[in-house]
């Protein structure tokens, strides 16, 4: 018994060891005690009760909010040999009467289902008559009224574990603060030594708060460095989620909108195509990404602020869950705060009170110059020893010298006692800087000493200053009404007894958010990897499962750093087992040996340190430098458009850059491409022999404007692809 959970591990999830605390968890769960597991999302909650439903000869019933994640539980498990199945409302009349016979016949191990489904009188007698071993709730964070995500359904679960009096309970969640570990506790009648909480650190994700200044340019910046690769984009409504889908969608981009606006089928549409690899981006509201286990997610934009850390933690934790280096951008205004007190103010004082809390712990965490990752530990009571992360944009940040600002929070303070402690921030700033707005004529602000006196900043840079003062205690605000007073504190820097020091914000922002230029690792082979990715996704598509279900991003980059030529050397790659070695060994095998063949590169030996092999450091080349060598090889333009998900027009900028640096362009499937009049190609080709073809907007005159700029592109390619592959040929 005590090697079997070892042996699970590897033979059906294909892993050789277990992470923190997952094997002091499974042998607790299996010795019949209660557990409470807190562990990061993308931390392995899940093994720690799957492994034991494997051991116990009874049923695990396991509880998720989400159709979404059980359908994503299921499918993983499925294709691991293990027989599960779920009983929700997305299932048809007849599928659901063969899952319920599958659990009656004890073939089923494990069962899905939501709270609402278990609370059925129906559902729970028929499961009562069953041999449970194990009840496990996930998302357990609902349970507690304090969470973020408080689900009064959730609350009703502690009487069904009545029904169940021989099962073990497990409670999970990756996001819970000592008040809400507490409440879970106590709600479900735990003993206060049945948790098990992880660390919450991730250390993979690179998390940056930068201003918000240019929004869809700094989003650009993103996109364009992870082209081809996964990414949520996070806006505050439905209308920023439409709007900026159908900018991204106009600029090219693989996009699609996700809202509780929108139709049911088109929604669920876009998010099944995403978690299958179809669409690169998802733009959505807060309503996307709870429980879904896509684990190449390479990046995270928050275009608005979020409603509170919890939120926020659980939004960023949705990349990086296969381990790789995954970027976590918030873009922050102080206006987006205005917009969430909005609908704060329409709570009950219970509530309200508990939010402004909330929202106030992410603006102190935005605000921080410190490092992020020990702000957001310590909300969730972790503290870590290091100074310096190397993993926030705080960390990796030249410190900046402190200034001495006394004489901007004298200047300030003074204001906010002159205009009588009744106004809030940006009014203040309104009487530094000089504005005639109404209100300040209106409240004769106008005719003050300290009116005009702060016009030597911007309104950018009065909005960091006065959050420091209130950072320092020099005043207070008021979290209903906004309003600032002084505090005592204040009359010390008032009298000259007390200097202010702290930080100037640039007045070119300097906080602008500038993605290095996109590169492509060569620690592992980028081609083989590309390739290992198109053979999955084939191979996804012909069953209709998500391609991180056959193989995650994780172990392509270790079979493109191996190159495994046998069988039992694949087995050794993390998440392969034998279930899968049986099932696509073979087929992965075939892809890497006939690579292997044409390029001469034999079998290596894998780094000892896994995470040696991101595809985040190391050597590296520029992404259009790897398709200019694809296309030189052989490569179509087609299939380089899905491997990296990316349109023509995409490809035909990288290809013209890559040769503008020297290199020939010697693709013969370039020349076949054009579909233009032959008229027209000819036109085209004698202006580019007249005027060049460095630049397009020439010949785009020259010829009226009767060929759109993407066939002048392509064109262009065709024009110097002829020159070279006539050249080669004459050698």
């Amino acid at each position: 018994m005590k090697n079997l959970p070892k042996q699970i591990l590897k033979e059906t999830f294909g892993y050789d060891s277990f992470r923190p605390l997952q094997e002091d968890v499974i042998h607790h769960i299996l010795d019949k005690k209660d557990a409470l597991v807190i562990m990061p999302t993308g931390g392995g909650k899940s093994i720690c009760y799957q492994i034991p439903a494997l051991v116990f000869k009874g049923l695990t019933i396991v509880v998720s909010p989400l159709i979404s994640l059980m359908k994503d539980q299921v499918e993983q498990l499925m294709e691991t040999g293990v027989l599960a199945v779920s009983l929700n409302s997305s299932i048809s009349p007849d599928q659901f009467r063969k899952n319920v016979s599958l659990i009656k016949q004890k073939k089923a191990k494990l069962v899905y289902m939501a709270p609402e489904t278990l609370l059925k009188d129906s559902i729970t007698g028929m499961l009562s008559t069953e041999q449970v071993d194990c009840l496990t709730i996930d998302e357990a964070h609902c349970i507690s009224e304090w969470g973020h995500d408080f689900r009064p359904e959730y609350r009703k679960l502690v009487s069904v574990r009545a029904c169940f009096p021989n099962a073990v309970c497990v409670a999970l969640t990756a996001t819970a603060t000592p008040r809400v570990r507490e409440d879970i506790q106590k709600s479900l009648g735990f003993e206060s030594s049945s948790a098990f909480i992880g660390s919450f650190n991730r250390e993979n994700l690179l998390i940056h708060v930068v201003q918000k200044e240019n929004p869809l340019s700094q989003t650009l910046s993103v996109i364009e460095k992870y082209q081809g690769q996964s990414g949520i984009i996070y806006c505050f409504s439905r209308n920023q989620v439409d709007d900026l889908s159908a900018v991204l969608s106009d600029r090219g981009f693989s996009v699609r909108p996700y809202h509780a606006g929108l139709p049911d089928a088109e929604r669920m549409e876009n998010q099944e195509r995403f978690i299958k690899d179809d669409v690169q981006i998802i733009v959505a509201t807060i309503a996307f990404g709870m429980g879904i286990n896509k684990p190449n997610v390479r990046f995270v934009i928050h275009y608005d602020l979020p409603k509170n850390i919890e939120s926020y933690y659980q939004e960023i934790g949705r990349a990086g869950r296969d381990g790789l280096k995954s970027l976590c951008l918030l873009l922050f205004s102080y206006g987006d705060i205005r917009k969430i007190k909005y609908f704060i103010n329409d709570k009950n004082e219970k509530e309200k009170r508990m939010a402004i809390n909330h929202l106030n712990a992410l603006v102190r965490y935005t605000e921080t110059d410190t490092c992020r990752r020990r702000i957001l530990l310590h909300y969730f009571g972790e503290d870590i020893e290091i100074e310096n992360c190397g993993m926030c944009d705080n960390c990796l940040e030249e410190k900046k010298p402190q200034h001495d600002i006394t004489i901007e929070a004298q200047k300030f303070l003074s204001c906010v006692k002159r205009t009588g402690e009744t106004f809030g921030i940006q009014h203040i700033i309104d009487v530094l800087r000089g504005s005639e707005a109404k209100k300040i004529l209106r409240f004769n602000h106008h005719h003050l000493s300290t009116y005009g006196i702060g016009k030597d900043y911007t309104r950018k840079q009065w909005q960091h200053l006065a959050h420091q003062f209130l950072h320092k205690g020099l005043m207070v605000q008021d979290m209903e009404y906004g309003s600032i007073k002084i505090t005592k504190k204040a009359w010390d820097v008032f009298k000259g007894e007390m200097s202010v020091y702290g930080k100037i914000l640039a007045e070119d922002t300097g906080e602008r958010f500038k993605a290095e230029e996109e590169t492509v690792d060569t620690a592992y082979d980028q081609e083989l990897f590309d390739l290992l990715r198109s053979k999955r996704k084939t191979l996804a598509t012909k069953a209709n499962v998500p391609p991180y279900v056959i193989f995650s991003d994780k172990t392509l980059v270790e079979m493109a750093t191996v190159f495994p030529q046998s069988a039992e050397r694949l087995l050794t790659i993390s998440g392969v087992g034998s279930v899968k070695l049986d099932k696509y060994g073979q087929t992965f095998l075939t892809v890497i040996q006939e690579y292997c063949r044409n390029t001469n590169i034999e079998e290596k030996p894998l780094p000892s340190v896994r995470n040696a092999i991101r595809p985040v450091n190391g050597t590296k080349r520029l992404r259009h430098q790897v398709i200019g060598e694809m296309a030189n090889r052989g490569t179509s333009i087609s299939d380089i458009m899905a491997m990296f998900k990316i349109k023509q027009i995409t490809v035909l900028d990288h290809l013209f850059k890559f040769f503008l640096e020297g290199n020939p362009l010697l693709s013969e499937d370039i020349l076949q491409l054009p579909t233009l009049p032959s008229d027209q190609k000819k036109a085209v080709l004698e202006a580019f022999d007249r005027i060049g073809y460095e630049f397009l907007s020439p010949v785009y005159s020259a010829l009226n404007g009767s060929v759109v700029y993407e066939d002048l592109k392509l064109m262009r390619l065709c024009y110097l692809c002829e020159k070279k592959v006539l050249a080669k040929k004459m050698d």
